[in-house]
């Protein structure tokens, strides 16, 4: 069943998804596996536990700083709700690193924006970017068994999660822009633009202050030929793509989704696709 954007159904439909899908765990009592000396090398190897750690922090507090504003009594609940997911998933990870000797230390958090909401939406937007870019780098390492079977099947919690948070967001954000007048789909488009942008620059610059940290050598040379065996990009991208259509297939289609990353990562995808077939025949030409 449609349901018209921006309309008091379509904020039922969004919100009562979200808090009737939420899930009580524990992060400490989650079934945690014992690992080897190899597979605890590679966990440790990867640079990036300590910035992951303080975005998780980070992003609970922005969502729980931001709930009050929320002048909808249902949507905040919603967006409270969300808060509290993403402070388990910073639990989550310091259960992690303090269960196999990871580094990552708790670091204060940073001043927010003078608005909240601005803040609370380049977060929206930037979840959204590193949960796409994660779908394919988390079939990518599970496939090369990068880890034990139980570790990812702890993940799949905390991916789930992070799917429905990008389903929310996306259908929040549609519903504030119609409420204000700016529901027109190319301005919408162009907004989404706008932010993604935002958030792939701070994506960036935590990969280089991840590799920054021990310069990226460890991973690089002990464990990178484990993760990225048969690597290609163009797999990367379709992986991302199908990925990210298999977990949102699960929700009510009635709901809005992603739809700029997935239709940048099909063209591309289709791009990488013709060029390696062309390639050949520029090779023979040269």
């Amino acid at each position: 069943m449609k349901v018209k954007v921006g309309s008091d159904a379509h904020k039922e439909l969004f919100c009562r998804q979200f808090l009737e899908t939420h899930e009580l765990y524990d992060p400490v009592t989650l079934p945690w596996p014992e690992l080897d000396d190899a597979q605890l090398a590679r966990l440790r190897s990867v640079p990036f536990w300590q910035e992951v750690y303080h975005t998780e922090r980070r992003a609970g507090a922005i969502v729980a700083a931001f709930t009050p504003l929320v002048p909808d009594p249902l949507v905040r609940e919603a967006v409270a709700l969300q808060g509290v997911e993403e402070a388990r998933h910073a639990q989550l990870i310091r259960v992690m690193v303090d269960r196999y000797g990871l580094e990552a230390t708790e670091q204060p958090i940073e001043s927010f924006p003078a608005n909240l909401e601005t803040a609370f939406i380049d977060f929206g937007f930037g979840e959204c970017l590193d949960s796409f870019l994660g779908f394919g780098a988390f079939k990518t390492a599970r496939q090369s068994e990068f880890l034990p079977e139980g570790m990812f099947e702890i993940f799949d919690v905390l991916m789930f999660e992070e799917t429905r948070h990008i389903v929310f967001f996306i259908n929040y954000m549609a519903w504030r822009q119609v409420r204000r007048g700016w529901g027109v789909a190319p301005l919408r488009a162009l907004t989404s633009a706008w932010y993604y942008g935002r958030a792939l620059s701070r994506l960036l610059g935590m990969v280089r202050r991840g590799k920054g940290a021990n310069d990226g050598k460890d991973f690089a040379i002990t464990e990178a030929n484990v993760f990225l065996d048969g690597f290609s990009f163009r797999q990367f991208v379709e992986d991302c793509y199908r990925e990210n259509a298999r977990r949102m297939g699960v929700f009510d289609p009635a709901l809005l989704q992603p739809r700029l990353l997935p239709a940048i990562a099909d063209m591309a995808a289709s791009g990488l696709r013709l060029w390696e077939r062309r390639r050949p025949q520029l090779r023979r030409r040269a």
